[in-house]
């Protein structure tokens, strides 16, 4: 069963209707108790960064959530999902992230078209061997459906990236926690096959 973190984001039904078109189980969980039940989490995120910090803190789900990617349970961030990961976001600097990884949320530079919406390619493996699960079965180069206006710096966890005016992270993926900075729920059969793949685990 796949739990849902439902704080209000606006692509929470394209994630339910990608789930149930691969078959998967699912509930949405708005509470702490819920949560600390999952044995899978997707967080699903469209909107601003301190929008959805707050979201998480005024549900009182801040401490469960970190309490379960702890425990090992996989867990999905997808967009801002991936964002909120990280310790903070020039979108929201008085805001907290989740802090599971060191650096900040940046915006893209004055000279970039923002936000950077449409199809781009990734380029898997960059910064460490290939192989990252949520890609198996993906072409080399695939092209998947990006919608930001921030963008996550490189890290060891970085399992792919794109560029757009700067390298960036596309796919973060170490041990069982996964983020995505596209939108798989957007990109087509190669966006449900990721999802599959997480689902597998």
């Amino acid at each position: 069963m796949i739990t849902i973190l439902d704080y209000g984001a606006g692509n929470l039904r394209s994630v339910e209707n990608t789930l149930g078109e691969i078959g998967a189980e699912y509930e949405l969980v708005r509470n702490a108790t819920a949560l600390l039940r999952a044995s899978k989490v997707i967080l699903p995120g469209v909107g601003h960064f301190g929008q959805m910090m707050r979201a998480l803190d005024q549900m009182q789900v801040r401490d469960a959530l970190l309490e379960r990617i702890h425990a090992g349970i996989p867990f999905l961030g997808i967009c801002l999902g991936l964002q909120a990961l990280f310790e903070s976001s020039e979108e929201a600097p008085a805001e907290r992230g989740l802090g599971l990884f060191q650096g900040k949320i940046r915006r893209f530079s004055a000279e970039a078209r923002v936000p950077h919406m449409g199809w781009n390619e990734i380029e898997p493996g960059t910064l460490r061997e290939p192989g990252a699960k949520l890609l198996a079965n993906l072409a080399p180069h695939p092209y998947l459906y990006f919608a930001h206006s921030y963008y996550a710096p490189l890290t060891d966890a970085t399992a792919a990236t794109c560029n757009y005016t700067v390298p960036y992270t596309a796919v973060l993926e170490t041990k069982n926690i996964f983020g995505v900075q596209f939108h798989p729920e957007k990109s087509g059969p190669l966006g449900l096959q990721i999802v599959r793949n997480f689902v597998e685990l």
